[in-house]
């Protein structure tokens, strides 16, 4: 066996079914008195429960979280959290109002409880990302990383299929990356591949939720490629949605690095049960409903230059070389497949 390192992340796990009414709990185990609960318009609802569970411990509620964690609308939290003498929050929601949550524990110290609703899995690392003149900067800081994170099957019960399929397959996403990074090791290749298993398996069921916990984890403990690349920059300079901008390049990716990675691609051979990963992947996204091209989220053929720019501007740590020529025919596929 190679030498490797591991250093596991502090984490608390609260998981099962009704557990969102555990979230009290978990803010007197970490001394909160007045929360701020995060969400997005579209979650306002279920901001209203959260604060309800939370009875007096609830500060007030800021929805207006959006997709990439654009600087003002940190701005405009940071300034209610202050108004409100917050002590901590509650991001009641997916990967935008958990992006949310660690820009404020970034500038403001304050710790996050994470409710995860959908497989984003941002729960589970101390990544954060910040969106400001259509660049998207991404680092890393345990500060970041929620002090608990309470898994309830019941809020991604009713998640929309496509809206699932695309959450499952940016999960799925994370742990592809992690079993090629430079920084992997066999307790992150064991957990990739069974969050990969536990997610391809059904995109909906406790099950999908502890993939998508295995899968964030492995995300979180190792080194970012390729995929992670593009989707930063398509997101950032094009304001994508995320999970489907990661469903769209994971097949396109994959094809590309796992001739490089045989032991990933071993991996994913057994998760899967397929002799062909990236064209199983390929089809498991086919088959959701949901869109299989860049074309279809808007991007023009006149964006791609743009976007190979950035991407060799800054490239992330791969395990084989991205020439220009590569990059620009993996990303004509991505947009419009042949």
């Amino acid at each position: 066996m190679d030498s490797f390192t591991y250093e596991a992340l502090p984490m608390r796990v609260v998981f099962g079914t009704g557990t969102l009414s555990r979230l009290a709990e978990e803010a007197d185990r970490l001394g909160l008195h007045r929360i701020l609960v995060l969400s997005t318009p579209e979650q306002r609802d279920l901001a209203d429960r959260v604060a309800a569970v939370l009875g007096d411990r609830a500060a007030g509620i800021f929805d207006q979280a959006r997709p990439h964690v654009p600087v003002p609308t940190v701005a405009a939290a940071a300034h209610a959290a202050t108004e409100l003498g917050a002590d901590g929050c509650v991001a009641a929601g997916g990967g935008s109002t958990i992006g949310l949550g660690k820009a404020l524990a970034l500038q403001l110290d304050l710790p996050i409880v994470a409710l995860p609703t959908t497989y984003a899995g941002s729960e589970m690392t101390p990544i954060w990302g910040l969106t400001e003149n259509n660049q998207k900067q991404t680092g890393r800081d345990r500060k970041v990383l929620p002090r608990s994170v309470v898994y309830d099957p019941e809020l991604t019960a009713s998640l929309p299929a496509t809206v699932a399929a695309t959450s499952g397959l940016n999960a799925i996403a994370h742990a592809v990356e992690a079993l090629y990074a430079p920084d992997s090791s066999p307790v992150i290749a064991a957990m990739a591949e069974q969050g990969v298993r536990d997610l391809a398996t059904n995109f909906t069921g406790a099950n999908a939720l502890r993939g998508a916990w295995l899968c964030g984890a492995c995300l979180g403990a190792t080194t970012m490629g390729l995929h992670h690349k593009l989707c930063h920059v398509l997101g950032g300079m094009l304001d994508l949605p995320h999970a489907e901008t990661h469903a769209i390049l994971l097949p396109h990716v994959a094809t590309f690095n796992l001739p490089a990675a045989p032991a990933a691609a071993a991996a994913l051979s057994r998760a899967l049960n397929t002799d062909d990963p990236a064209a199983f992947l390929a089809e498991l996204a086919a088959s959701t409903g949901a869109p299989t091209t860049l074309a279809a989220l808007g991007v023009t053929e006149s964006d791609l230059a743009r976007v190979v720019d950035e991407v060799l501007a800054n490239p992330y740590a791969n395990p084989r070389p991205v020439p220009r020529a590569d990059l620009e025919s993996l990303l004509h596929q991505a947009f419009r497949p042949a």
